[in-house]
């Protein structure tokens, strides 16, 4: 009943606050179910986007590369995604607006079999697709082990994450690598968890809110305005614990409490309340992909982000006015 009584009020004020002007119909979308997602989710669902003037039907993508080339063609016109870099060096021009991943918030799992990481010479690891938050981090992993990507151990694409558990199941890959949330599942699916990614602080650009630089152009309002609910979905979580988790629960699939204190206490601790791009994240990225992507050795963090929308924000006392709003517990 809290839940309801708070979105109805929420949706009042929103109500009100587009009385003299309709919201503008928006699709954002999201490349996995995971709680770096979340914020999308929630933005929607207590009404936060369209308090600030925006009817928002979330997308789901199936994985990042798809994410991306939804985002340049520009149907959603907004993709919440960790790709940005490696789409700019391949010619199209899209800009991180903010972000939520300054590392990889990823667990490597291994057969029940696979228990040490000496193992992991010869074997099969899955990633989502070339090119992926996925393939960046299982490059990061085997370089810690010494080893090259394809030389020592081979990436093999297998799907979504949740396709990929299977894939460990019935061997058809040796490892994989997950986001908290899916690991969760990993584990009680008997697979064996033998490195956590993040415990290397190697920092790195993650998902974050992506747009277009026309789309940017020619809707800058509507760019800023989803980064206002974007930013404002971040604080309720913090400071709505139950009613976040109700609504982890309809999108990940699981009402297991157990299971949503996990992927909550997982995002409180990742997620920055003030949630701006990390442009040495951005240049160790672009010094990963150099070997495959010659353009990026010369190119800048700078060409791959617009601070320009939380600068705004700040000057504003957007984010003075959130941590009013939602104090924190």
């Amino acid at each position: 009943m809290l839940f309801r009584a708070i979105v109805f009020v929420v949706a009042t004020a929103a109500c009100a606050a587009t009385q003299a002007q309709d919201p503008k119909k928006i699709r954002i979308g999201y490349p996995a179910i995971s709680t770096t997602q979340s914020h999308i989710w929630v933005g929607h669902e207590a009404g936060l986007f369209l308090k600030h003037g925006l009817a928002v039907e979330p997308v789901f993508l199936r994985g990042g590369q798809i994410a991306t080339q939804a985002l340049a063609a520009g149907d959603p016109p907004i993709v919440n995604i960790g790709t940005v870099v490696q789409a700019n060096l391949q010619g199209y021009n899209l800009a991180l607006v903010a972000a939520v991943q300054s590392k990889y918030d990823f667990y490597v799992y291994g057969r029940p079999d696979i228990t040490r990481l000496e193992q992991v010479k010869g074997k099969r690891v899955g990633i989502t697709g070339f090119g992926s938050a996925t393939h960046n981090a299982s490059t990061i992993f085997l370089r810690h082990l010494k080893m090259e990507p394809n030389k020592d151990a081979a990436l093999v694409p297998s799907g979504v994450e949740s396709e990929q558990i299977a894939a460990l199941v019935s061997g058809k890959i040796d490892l994989a690598l997950f986001t908290s949330v899916v690991a969760y599942r990993a584990r009680k699916a008997g697979l064996h968890e033998l490195f956590y990614i993040g415990d290397l602080n190697y920092e790195i650009q993650g998902n974050g809110l992506a747009t277009s630089r026309s789309f940017i152009q020619s809707q800058r309002e509507v760019v800023k305005a989803a980064v206002k609910g974007y930013v404002e979905a971040i604080h309720f979580i913090f400071a709505n614990k139950k009613d976040a988790q109700r609504i982890f629960a309809k999108y990940l699939r699981n009402d297991d409490p157990e299971f949503l204190e996990f992927a909550y206490q997982t995002y409180v601790k990742l997620i920055p309340k003030k949630p701006y791009p990390t442009l040495k994240g951005v240049q160790n990225l672009l010094e990963m992909l150099a070997p495959q992507i010659p353009q990026a050795k010369n190119a800048k963090p700078e060409q791959f982000v617009d601070m320009s929308f939380l600068q705004e924000l700040e000057k504003e006392g957007f984010f003075n006015e959130m941590a009013k709003r939602y104090p924190s517990k």
